[in-house]
Parts: C-alpha cells; structure tokens; sequence
C-alpha cells in the first residue's frame, strides 16, 4: 500500500495491465526535465499560474481575529484547480500515443478541464456524468460539447459521480489500447493517487512561497473541501512536514450528519474498497451507501486514500459543513468580497467563517477557494426559491 493500509491497485487483471502501463510511464517522465518544462510552461501560459493568494481583508475584518487568505484557483483558466492534473495527465498520454481521453466528472469541472485540454492537445474526449449532475450543471455540459467532446449521460443507480467513475472505468476497459483514464481526483488504483497529487501540489507550494512573502511565516491553518480531495491534497501536501500548520478538510454534511443524506466519508465511513483503491467509504452492510450533497462535486461516497492516512496519523482534521451553511458563505464571500466561489470551495469557506473569529488577529487562516461559483448560480437560487430568467 502507498499510504500505511490505504492504497494499492484493486482492479480485474485486464484492467490492472493498462493501471501498470499507467505507472510504468508515470514513473519514466515524472522527473524527466523535457516533460516538466513543458507542463510548467502550460501552467504559466495557459493555466494563467501561479494563481494569487489574496487577502480577503473585508472578510477579515468583518469576522474579527484570525486573518484570511484566499488561493485563487477560481482564476485558473477553465475557472477551478482541475486544470493543474488535467494538463499533466494529458501530456503523459501523449507520450503513451494515446488518442483518446476518457474522464468522469461531477461538478462538471474535470470535465470540462479535460474537453478544454483534449482540444489543445488534439485528441478525443469522453466525458462520463451522472443525468443528476448533468441537470444541476447544464451550463458546464453545453461548454464540454461546445469544445468537441463527447457527453455520456450515466442512467444507472444514484446517478451522480459514483457512478460516472463506474461507466468512465467501463469504457475504459473496453479501448485500453487507444484510450486514457484522465481520473479527475486523488482517487482510484496507484499510481491515480500519487500521480494527481504531484500536478495538484503546485497549489500549496505557491502558498507556502505567496504567504512567506506576504507574512515572512507560514499560515496557522490551511482548510480546503474534501470530496475525492485532490484539491485539498494539493494544498496541504507541502506543508504536511510543516506541523505547526494545521490541515482542515471540509466534507459534504449535506442534510446533516444524523440523516442519511450527506457525502461525510471520513467522518462517517469505513475502512474498505472503491474503485480499485482501500480506503475510507460510506457503507451499508458491505454495500456502497447511497450519498447526497447540494454540491456535485462533493457527493462520493470514497475519499482519496491519503486522506485517509493523514486522518488515521493525525496530520490533518476533517470537518463537515451542511448545505445550508455552505450556501451561506457563498452568499457572503459574495458580497463581502465580490467574489462568487463554487459551491464546494464554499464548505470550506464555511468553516473558515466559523474559525476565525474564535482565533487571535495574529493567527493566519489559508483557504483554497478551488473554484469558481458562475455554474452553480441557478442552482443556489433554486434552493433558495429565486428565480433567474434566461
């Protein structure tokens, strides 16, 4: 296992021949210069990174005690951090002379990252998605197809990301040869984890160098949203050796904890598998429970498996922030800031609003804002029974 009990390649042998080809060419070019020239070359002109750590100073203020930094990842082209693996994931399967990129997506941000990619690059492009997310982020589809991918809406069980991953690993296994899984989080067999990790970690190593030119110190805490968690992953890997930083995940409370209608997988799973890795999943009588979120993005019933490490170790808390109180923060980071962050980055905001102002002034809250909210907008005023005409 990669990370103490959590990890490994739980996959059908044919399966686990393409997983192996995968790790093979991950491990040939990660340290090859050529190779992480150009992706850093595609982080700057065409990401538009590093993304800024801004001072929300009204947000500060207004709270009292602890200042906030906001990591704008919401400025990333294609509007979240999902470009960061997208494009490394993408020239290794160029290098592999793949033809073809297949990915699911929830929020519909990998997807649309990956379409956006597939064009540049000029392959092909299969996004899988649940009809229930498809649904909720219409305007999100409509731009996948605009850039020339294919949208296949999954019809079976929940319909949201579990499943997209399940129809996603399906087709896979039926084109391995031309075709490469793009997984859109730190989820899935090895080396899916390791390797997403290390194109999303960019996101806390500009943290660590922004907020020491900013504060000549590193933050107290760093607090992201957890669904899979390769945005939270990223943020907080460069500084797990830092331990006077403190690492906060924000779960999907959904409902609440006490319902059934939540994704808090680390708060309330087990340890078992998903989708070829060991991790923490919510289950039923050895069955995949059934999960619920407002945010698309958030409702998976797994979690990548270092996060799970990190939660058995100690290294980092997990938390969990309800639907309402993340459209909550949505609305006030909104106004506080004229900034609209996604719905998912907003659980995170939600838990920095209810830290800080139990904190001293001196005290530095980091939290990744790893999208932005412009897709969400017709959902949010859905829930709160507004109407927007198009």
């Amino acid at each position: 296992m990669e990370f103490g009990i959590f990890g490994g390649q739980l996959v059908p042998p044919h399966i686990l021949k393409a997983v192996k080809e995968v790790e093979e060419a991950y491990l040939k070019y990660k340290d090859d210069d050529v190779f992480n020239k150009e992706l850093k070359t595609l982080y700057r002109d065409y990401a538009n990174r590093p993304s800024l750590l801004y001072y929300a100073e009204n947000l500060t203020n207004a709270l009292g005690g602890a200042k906030i930094y906001l990591k704008r990842e919401d400025l990333n082209h294609t509007g979240a951090h999902k470009i960061n693996n997208v494009l490394g994931q993408a020239l290794l399967a160029k290098r592999m002379g793949k033809k073809k990129l297949i990915a699911e997506t929830g929020a519909g941000q990998h997807g649309l990252a990956t379409a956006t990619v597939a064009a540049l690059l000029n392959m092909e492009c299969e996004i899988h998605m649940g009809a229930v997310d498809i649904e909720k982020q219409a305007l999100n589809v409509y731009k996948m197809k605009l850039l020339g991918a294919t949208v296949i809406s999954v019809e079976f069980g929940q319909r949201t990301l579990k499943e997209a991953v399940d129809s996603a690993l399906e087709k896979w296994s039926l084109e391995l040869d031309t075709c490469f899984y793009l997984i859109g989080s730190a989820v899935g067999p090895h080396p899916y984890p390791t390797m997403v990790r290390d194109f999303q970690k960019v996101i806390g190593e500009e943290i660590k160098a922004q907020i020491l030119e900013k504060e000549q110190r590193l933050p107290d805490y760093v607090i992201a949203c957890v669904g899979g968690g390769s945005n939270a992953i990223g943020a907080f890997y460069p500084f797990i050796e830092n331990h006077e930083v403190s690492l906060i995940g924000v779960e999907a409370g959904g409902m609440g904890l006490e319902t059934d209608k939540h994704a808090a997988t680390i708060t309330k799973g087990i340890n078992g598998p998903i989708h070829g890795m060991y991790t923490k999943v919510l289950m039923t009588n050895e069955e995949i429970s059934e999960v619920y979120s407002i945010s698309a993005g958030l409702d998976y019933p797994g979690v990548g498996p270092e996060h799970s490490y990190l939660h058995d170790t100690k290294r980092a808390t997990y938390v969990s922030i309800t639907d309402d109180e993340a459209i909550k923060a949505y609305q006030y980071l909104s106004i506080k800031e004229g900034i609209i962050p996604a719905i998912e980055s907003s659980h995170a905001v939600a838990y920095a609003l209810k830290l800080a102002p139990n904190l001293d002034e001196n005290k530095i809250i980091v939290v990744n804002l790893s999208g932005r909210g412009d897709k969400d907008v017709k959902q949010i005023a859905k829930y709160l029974g507004e109407q927007i005409i198009d």
